[in-house]
């Protein structure tokens, strides 16, 4: 569920009061999600999203994901797009959290991911990178490399709750990782977390990326790396070379990648499923019952990271 902050009507009527949307017709929460409070909001204007943005998420940073959102929505990527109030502010505070009303995108994201979803996922994520280009503000990755050891040192403190040899391996392959990091590559504003749930889909043709609120400044190629563990892998873990192929070729005809970043996509895929297994195993570790956080299996991220060890170089993907 991620709907962690209840909104009344009577404090809803008053947010609303500081737009030009019309009047509410309809208002209900969403259950997908796993960060913010996410509503649903139909008005006599159309159809938005109301976001509460929870302790997870520093408030000090949402002026910069707005502002990327409204960049990227003005060079044409369709993505949700901030509504600012009648004093011309889009972010505003409701329930005693911070808020938004943002755009809604028409479309549903793939429960089952098709190789034919690959390739609009690539030109997708290849135009935000270039749309992304004269943004000129930047947000340091709290969740790149710097922040892995750290994650894996939180998950450590409590190895005994680990799968027996879990903690060797996963310290074992951090080295490698950052030893082999790369160094050089171009770097830019990328999504980092564009998930199946996070692109939408209507009629077949991809109609929207959304939740903007892990985009950050870094390896432009470290975000395709994060797609090909997303999209690429089957239920049992074997790696889909023809879902990657459609990926990269349809990416690599919008801002095509040098020799320098086709070679690194080996420790870039490497490093993508580190940082989702530790998050996700730093969250099964420390997340106390009942807390408001959706715990997701670890362990399908250290499985992606074993075929990764063993790809020998950038033909591994389809290239």
């Amino acid at each position: 569920m991620a709907v962690y902050t209840d909104v009344t009507d009577e404090a809803l009527a008053g947010f609303l009061g500081d737009y030009e949307i019309g009047e509410m017709v309809a208002f209900r929460g969403i259950a997908e999600g796993v960060e913010n409070s996410n509503f649903s909001l139909r008005t006599t204007q159309g159809d938005f999203i109301l976001t509460l943005y929870e302790k997870r998420v520093d408030p000090a940073e949402l002026p910069w994901f707005l502002g990327l959102m409204e960049h990227l929505a003005a060079r044409g990527i369709v993505c949700p797009l901030p509504v600012r109030g009648r004093d011309g502010v889009a972010l505003r505070h409701l329930a005693g959290r911070h808020a938004a009303i943002t755009t809604f995108l028409p479309g549903v994201w793939p429960r089952r991911v098709r190789a034919e979803h690959c390739a609009p996922l690539g030109a997708a994520l290849a135009a935000l990178h270039r749309a992304g280009a004269d943004y000129p503000p930047t947000r340091v990755n709290a969740l790149g490399p710097a922040g892995w050891s750290p994650l894996l040192l939180g998950c450590l403190e409590r190895a005994g709750d680990l799968p027996e040899g879990l903690a060797h391996e996963l310290e074992t392959a951090l080295a490698g990782i950052l030893a082999d990091w790369p160094e050089g590559l171009p770097v830019g504003h990328i999504h980092a977390d564009l998930f199946p749930d996070n692109v939408f889909f209507l009629d077949r043709r991809l109609s929207g990326l959304i939740d903007f609120y892990f985009a950050a400044t870094d390896i432009l190629a470290y975000d395709i790396a994060i797609c090909l563990n997303a999209w690429c892998f089957e239920a049992d873990m074997s790696f889909n070379v023809t879902k990657a192929r459609a990926l990269l070729r349809a990416y690599a005809a919008e801002r095509p990648l040098s020799a320098a970043e086709r070679a690194a996509l080996p420790v870039l895929c490497r490093g993508a499923a580190i940082r989702f297994a530790l998050t996700r195993l730093y969250d099964w570790v420390n997340t106390p019952p009942g807390a408001l956080v959706t715990r997701k299996d670890p362990m399908e991220y250290v499985r992606r990271l074993r075929f990764h060890c063993s790809a020998r170089d950038e033909h591994a993907y389809g290239l």
